[in-house]
């Protein structure tokens, strides 16, 4: 007899969504409008989506809903792709806007009854899902109210469903991210809540877990007899923008340490789950970051830098130094940059480091996962004009260009024993030739599914955070030491080679 349960062997079955309804808060805000609605239309040019789909977006701008859709028309538009008309005009059907305030209660009694006249057009059926996508301030205000509105209830199994879609960041440190979770929690049941990080959308992370996990030639190396160390990059060759003002709230270690990189180095170190469920998957994350060695406030200097960019060239333009960008003040000591040496205390990983950064104009824009395997123990190739051999590294590049990396040393043709590192390459684009789906539109597509496996849980965000705080209270008492600066377009500051070059390492060249 045939399991009833895909999950259970690690298969995922295309299925296609229920109709529903999706409410976005923040619906004239930059997300909605530059990945939000793009993943949403590409979706439904795929036929993805069902087409009684519904977009009700929430704003306190006063448009109606032709004036909005045209917005989101030019906003695809100039995003260079070509429209196609009829997907366009049948997507377009499905999008409406209510102008309102989010800490109002009577918006919520505003939006029930505009539900339930779009579930009698549209055949939504009652399910819902509710986007933030708007200020993390109004969070609390949006998810009470929808709480005390009713419109966060389910019923039983078998009626209409009701998720809602959390976007980062998730609190500002531990204390403010157990206050969201509690807020959340009177509300919704976790089965509900959907916090979503679009680095788990990608290709390749998802495909880090096939790698490890369906090909038997990597998981027995996959340990610290063979690895040496992992390195973890995230790196941008622009500026803060238009985002200074949050910026100088955030800093680098809590717009991507705390959240993408720590989900990368989960799934780099965690065991094998007993399936693909995905409480299964979410479980074996959450032992990973509960075996990370905690790091004290003495230890902080010793295995972390921070950084800050000033003027510099990027692809051959001058650039401006943070504390030039609007919105930022002129005496900020708000890092751009960060790189951190943590340890992961348990069987697997014990003394292998794992490296990770991240920074704002630098050299250049990519983000990659590294495993450097030991060099071998004895070298007999010594004489050799090659010198030393260099280890072996998988690197696993999430962005640009996604794909995987394989360096290893050959010998060059000729009579002379002369080797050099050379590298076998899978990239996505010229193997499949298919359209890579954007990271939103595979995790918007999973909500709808009811498929959580991609999605933070409460108790990953908190054991994140746990993590990071240390560096947070410290990096804050020192806020009026100079911080390390680095030129725009290079690779941060020469501090964080320190941290490498104490322990005979250094950072891999990108």
């Amino acid at each position: 007899m045939e399991d009833a349960n895909p999950l259970r062997h690690g298969r995922r079955m295309i299925r296609s969504p229920e109709a529903c309804a999706m409410v976005i808060f923040g619906g004239s805000g930059d997300l909605t409008r530059r990945k939000l609605i793009p993943a949403l239309y590409n979706l439904s040019q795929r036929r993805t989506i069902p087409g009684g789909f519904t977009i009700l977006s929430i704003s306190r701008s006063p448009l109606g809903d032709e004036q909005y859709r045209d917005r989101l028309r030019a906003t695809l538009e100039e995003g260079g792709a070509p429209l196609d008309p009829p997907t366009w005009e049948a997507f377009a059907r499905g999008i409406f806007y209510l102008a309102a305030d989010y800490r109002d209660s009577g918006t919520y009694l505003k939006i029930k009854r505009t539900l339930a006249e779009l579930d009698s057009q549209r055949g939504t059926d009652g399910n819902r899902i509710f986007y933030l996508a708007a200020s993390p301030g109004d969070y609390d205000s949006i998810i009470e109210n929808l709480g005390s509105s009713g419109l966060a209830r389910e019923g039983a199994e078998g009626t209409p469903w009701v998720r809602i879609i959390i976007e980062k960041p998730f609190g500002r440190d531990l204390e403010s991210a157990l206050a969201l979770n509690r807020a959340v929690g009177r509300e919704f049941q976790e089965r509900q809540v959907y916090r979503i990080d679009h680095y788990l959308g990608k290709e390749t992370v998802q495909n880090l877990l096939v790698f490890r996990f369906a090909n038997g030639i990597f998981e027995p190396i996959w340990n610290r007899q063979y690895i040496d160390s992992v390195q973890i990059t995230a790196a941008e060759n622009i500026g803060v923008g238009t985002r200074g003002a949050y910026y100088e709230e955030a800093g680098a270690l809590r717009d991507m340490i705390q959240n993408h990189i720590m989900q990368l180095m989960t799934l780099v170190a965690m065991e094998p789950p007993p399936d693909f469920a995905p409480d299964s998957v979410r479980d074996e994350k959450v032992k990973v970051l509960r075996s990370v060695r905690p790091t004290t406030s003495d230890e902080v200097p010793s295995v972390s830098v921070r950084g800050q960019y000033g003027r510099g060239i990027i692809a051959g333009h001058p650039v401006v130094g943070y504390r030039e960008e609007k919105g930022v003040s002129p005496q900020s000591n708000i890092e751009t940059y960060a790189a951190i040496r943590f340890t992961i205390d348990n069987w697997r990983w014990a003394g292998v480091p794992f490296y990770v950064r991240t920074g704002k104009n630098l050299a250049k824009q990519v983000t990659e996962i590294a495993i450097l395997f030991r060099r071998t123990p004895h070298l007999i190739f010594r004489q050799s004009p090659a010198g030393g051999l260099a280890s072996n590294v998988l690197a696993l590049r999430i962005q640009p260009d996604e794909g995987i990396t394989l360096k290893f040393v050959a010998k060059l043709p000729g009579q002379a024993m002369t080797i050099q590192p050379v590298n076998m390459d899978f990239r996505y684009g010229s193997t499949f030739g298919a359209h890579l789906a954007s990271a939103y539109e595979r995790l918007l597509i999973d909500c709808m599914l009811g498929e959580p496996t991609l999605f933070d849980r409460a108790d990953s965000v908190e054991a994140a955070w746990t993590l990071v705080e240390p560096f947070l209270n410290v990096w804050s008492q020192r806020r009026a030491e100079p911080i390390p600066t680095y030129a725009s377009g290079s690779w941060g500051p020469a501090e964080a080679d320190e941290i490498l070059e104490r322990e005979g390492r250094s950072w891999r060249l990108l």
